[in-house]
């Protein structure tokens, strides 16, 4: 299920968080589930794929086209 959210909470120190879905429904995730990870989390909205009630292939789309995806190439 594709659902798209917002990033609450983000703690550096563990690297886990909490997306709140536009459902209301809440996810915890990792750093390593961003596919496009900027440094900064809380606030940022996300779209992601749920699998198994586990948020994965989170993609942050805050900021321009260009920057959501650019990360991404230099895995």
């Amino acid at each position: 299920m594709q659902l798209q959210g917002e990033i609450t909470k983000f703690r550096d120190d563990i690297d886990f968080g909490v997306i709140r879905a536009d459902d209301g429904r809440k996810y915890r995730f990792t750093k390593s589930d961003v596919i496009n990870s900027n440094g900064s989390f809380v606030g940022l909205t996300v779209d992601f794929v749920v699998v198994a009630s586990r948020p994965t292939d989170i993609i942050v789309l805050n900021g321009s086209p260009w920057t959501v995806f650019g990360s991404a190439s230099q895995a």
